[in-house]
């Protein structure tokens, strides 16, 4: 069985072009270097799952057509990857079903403080928000199904907030990676077609640098691997010149095809 995972976001949690900034990649005029916050659209089975869903999420849904979903997939609670959650009640005005949701512990108890009202609704009034089906991830890592689809699934830290990537097949989706043990590896073995984050060149202290993620990546094994949450200081064309010709810059509207 055949997915698809289409990069709806590829920027950094400032995004490309960065508000009011004149560097050479901001003015590019190349859609290459305009950035999205990072999300991405899972085909797999006919069912359409979305992984996060960021403050760029409605400009994403219009852009891609998006106008249905089967489930979201939370990979953490930070700002550029739940900011755009409110904007998932359109779906559920239109079917007045929960959207499932699968996430880590800690992400919902971060969730539930941030957006009390999606799960505490005030007094009689009709809800009118976005509603979740909360589906946990019951350890740090596994195996498990959501909706049908078997999920492989890993969790690392960044900056003392606990992130979970995810599997799907010989594809791996690894987002906002800084601190990891090494038996990570071992959950990845199998995976041809990677996307893992890496902001620039210089060290961070929340991301892998492109050389730290190159070392990760030969770890894997990936014949494939597609960088993303990438920041306004890697132009695309030149940035990708400079890479191994298996490793390159992702773009939004890029789409992949991998196997279940």
């Amino acid at each position: 069985m055949n997915g698809t995972f289409l990069f709806l976001g590829t920027g950094g949690s400032a995004g490309v072009p960065v508000i009011g900034c004149s560097c050479a990649v901001c003015r590019s005029t190349s859609s290459y270097n305009h950035r999205l916050r990072p999300s991405g659209l899972l085909k797999i089975d006919g069912k359409t799952l979305l992984i996060d869903v960021g403050p760029d999420f409605r400009t994403q849904a219009l852009k891609y057509g998006i106008d249905h979903l089967d489930g979201l997939i939370l990979t953490h609670t930070h700002y550029d990857h739940i900011a755009g959650i409110d904007d998932l009640r359109t779906f559920y005005l239109k079917t007045r079903k929960k959207l499932p949701c699968l996430l880590s512990r800690m992400s919902l108890d971060d969730l539930e403080k941030r957006y009390y009202y999606l799960f505490h609704p005030i007094g009689t009034v009709p809800t009118l928000s976005a509603q979740l089906e909360i589906h946990l991830l019951p350890h740090a890592q596994g195996e498990g199904e959501f909706l049908g689809i078997k999920i492989g699934y890993i969790t690392y830290k960044q900056g003392g907030c606990q992130v979970n990537g995810f599997r799907f097949g010989n594809f791996a989706y690894i987002t906002d990676i800084r601190e990891f043990e090494n038996s990570i590896f071992e959950s990845l073995v199998g995976v041809k077609t990677l996307v893992i984050s890496a902001l620039r060149e210089e060290s961070s202290p929340l991301h892998l640098s492109l050389q730290e993620a190159i070392d990760f990546v030969k770890k894997v094994g990936a014949r494939r691997t597609w960088i993303t949450h990438i920041s306004h200081s890697l132009d695309h064309e030149s940035t990708n010149r400079k890479l191994p010709k298996s490793i390159q810059l992702g773009y939004d509207g890029l789409e992949l095809e991998f196997q279940i």
